[in-house]
């Protein structure tokens, strides 16, 4: 009978240690910076191997949970983009950062970062001296005395009131406007951390990379910094090809890129990034979305813009319904896509210990939002926004079309028409002309600006004779009642014509990718240098390592029938058959992610029988080839857990290994 497997394992032993992990992540070649024999440039990097092929399975997923899931129309457009089209949606004008300058040395920073970092380290200034001083009570005054010196360099106390205004101030942060963060960095006395010197005032920084297209240039572009707008510009092209019918989204994934201020964290914030990015287009009247009950009841931990406009950072546990209910979140599909942005986060591997929903406060909204709600992710590095869901309303639909004069609408045929009436007014077309010259088409855009009382007031005056209308810088019109005709007519309506409303959801991968590691990341309890990646099967590089014990011929054609077939049931596989030691080929691999195991030994050859290990536990199961090619099928697809495949397959207790 099988034994069951350890149940547990202690992935906590040894604190996360950051400079572990990036040591880890350059060794293996998850990414690197680009260009690095050149000297690199800030801000860009390259996948290797292993974080290619993370990136890509986290790619897959995403595809499989939303365009398959929610059958979206998939599109893959150009990145660069007329200058024109980033004008009209008014990035040019507002795609910024505020900016500061080190007045001696010229160094930029960015403003908000600046007043974070500065701040933050404060508050663990003043956290380790309170720290030190309860330490040096305890230990009585000689050990004070030791550590008097020590409180001085590292850290400094501050007040309870200073606490609280810092603590304040970093809460509502992104809610400041750059001249007030300008005042921030004057009150408080913040300086360039690393040069110790004053900083500039607050200057705006567009993010975008300009461009030209074609030899001469006549065409200035950008590259663009979010794939949506080509969403937008092809929404004839593709509500024609859902059948007039909305709503309906559509999904793309893709290169963007942003020319950040002073990118210093990595994957965190770089300059040329891949997005997945929704726009699920739906009427403005009926923001429901059908399948909102499959997800009413998932919880999310919530900070909502009033909290933070406090200066607080509470945060609460509640269920989408509710939020919705309650007005918290905007509307149905807003929260429907928030809890489906959560379960992809939890099925891919992230911690939903350190994951939370925060709102967008007024002054972080961007340009074209009404509501927005960032998912950000716990690291290293604080809370990071990896994922926003924004309802955009119909700002970019109506701003395009105005611009180009293309009808971006939806026009849908009521079951039911609508009968109006309404005072019409219509002019004797070559009286008006006659009488009043040059004046008679302003004249005639002031009639039809008019309202229905408007309209009202003015038949009835024409009814008693002439009728004086003004324009709004005061020029007067005398109306003759030959001129001009008010009738009440009836209209029969069978066409609702409106701009839908977009709701976006925008990923980003690489932050998602690296936040994933950090949260994949521990050390063995017996041994801090033997790192582990706990990669769900879902998303890891390798699916399974195949270790053939020796390197004799008679392997050879067992190696290759295994890896044959797993390949053929879909499982990506590598073959590891170097002279090293099975235990350090094994513990390379679980540094890489590596879910499982199979080890091809003598009895093998012999028996075709193979042993399977799993990365976590290390526990070891032994059964026929091609059973444990199925359980470890069944492991990658998700469809059993290891609890499961040590009930069908018995434990490895080393004797198989004996030549």
């Amino acid at each position: 009978m099988a034994t069951p497997a350890p149940s547990t394992v202690n992935k906590t032993a040894h604190p996360f240690e950051k400079p572990r992990l990036e040591a880890l992540l350059n060794r293996r070649f998850f990414y690197a910076p680009a260009f690095e024999i050149y000297g690199g440039v800030a801000g860009l990097y390259d996948y290797g191997p292993p974080g290619s092929s993370l990136q890509s399975n986290i790619i897959s997923e995403w595809r499989k949970h939303f365009i398959v899931s929610e059958n979206m129309l998939e599109l893959d457009t150009t990145i660069m983009t007329p200058a024109p089209v980033f004008e009209t949606s008014g990035h040019v004008a507002r795609f910024a950062d505020w900016m500061v300058k080190d007045v001696v040395n010229g160094e930029v920073l960015r403003a908000d970062h600046l007043v974070k970092g500065v701040l933050e380290g404060r508050l663990e200034g003043n956290r380790e001296a309170r720290g030190l001083e309860a330490k040096a009570k305890e230990e009585g005054e000689d050990a004070k005395k030791k550590k008097k010196s020590k409180v001085k360099v590292t850290a400094v106390k501050l007040t309870d009131e200073v606490v609280k205004e810092y603590e304040s101030i970093l809460a509502k942060l992104d809610n400041y406007s750059g001249p007030e963060l300008g005042e921030l960095c004057r009150t408080h006395h913040i300086k360039n951390p690393d040069t110790g010197n004053d900083v500039s005032e607050p200057q705006q920084f567009n993010l975008m990379f300009a461009s030209s297209i074609g030899p001469t240039g006549q065409h200035p572009g950008y590259l663009r910094p979010e794939t949506a707008q080509s969403h937008f510009l092809n929404f004839s092209r593709l509500l024609d090809f859902n059948n007039g019918r909305i709503p309906f989204a559509s999904a793309q994934i893709g290169r963007s890129f942003r020319n950040e201020i002073s990118p210093r964290a990595g994957l965190l914030r770089v300059r040329e990034f891949t997005m997945a990015e929704i726009e699920h287009f739906v009427d403005p009247e009926d923001k429901r979305h059908e399948r909102f009950h499959e997800v009413r009841d998932v919880v999310l931990v919530l900070l909502d813009r009033h909290v933070q406009a406090a200066g607080r950072t509470e945060v609460v546990n509640m269920s989408v319904g509710e939020a919705v209910d309650k007005g918290i979140i905007a509307n149905e599909t807003l929260g429907y896509f928030l809890a489906r942005i959560y379960q992809f986060l939890l099925k891919i591997g992230i911690d939903p210990q350190r994951l939370r929903f925060r709102q967008h406060m007024a002054n972080e909204m961007a340009h074209y939002a009404t509501d927005c709600w960032d998912a950000e992710i716990e690291n290293s590095t604080g809370w990071t926004e990896c994922v926003g869901c924004a309802d955009r309303a119909a700002y970019d639909l109506t701003v395009h079309s105005q611009k180009t004069g293309h009808p971006l609408v939806v026009r849908q045929a009521l079951k039911e028409p609508i009968v109006s009436e309404k005072e019409v007014a219509e002019f004797d077309k070559k009286l008006l002309g006659k009488t009043f010259r040059g004046d008679a088409g302003v004249l005639s855009k002031l009639v039809e600006s008019m309202d229905e009382s408007a309209l009202l007031k003015l038949k009835g005056e024409l009814a008693q004779g002439p009728a004086v209308v003004s324009t709004p810088d005061g020029k007067e019109f005398t109306l003759a009642p030959e001129l001009l005709t008010i009738e009440r007519r009836t209209f029969k309506q069978s066409i609702r014509e409106f701009t839908p409303n977009v709701i976006e959801p925008s990923f980003g991968l690489g932050r998602i990718l690296y936040t994933l590691l950090e949260h994949s990341f521990w050390c063995r309890e017996q041994d801090v240098e033997r790192g582990v990646l706990s990669l769900p099967p879902l998303v890891a590089p390798t699916k399974v390592l195949i270790v053939p014990l020796s390197a004799r011929q008679e392997f050879d054609p067992l190696v290759h029938e295994v890896s044959m077939k797993f390949r053929n049931a879909g499982i990506f596989s590598r073959v590891d058959d170097s002279n090293t030691s099975i235990g350090k080929r094994y513990a390379r691999n679980d540094e890489l992610g590596t879910p499982y195991g199979v080890t091809l030994d003598f009895a093998s050859v012999q028996n075709r029988t193979m042993t399977l290990r799993e990365r976590d536990t290390m526990d070891q199961r032994i059964g026929p080839i091609d059973e444990v090619i199925a359980t470890v099928t069944e492991l990658v697809q998700g469809t059993i857990d290891w609890d499961e495949a040590c009930k069908r397959l018995p434990a490895y207790d080393g004797v198989q290994a004996v030549e």
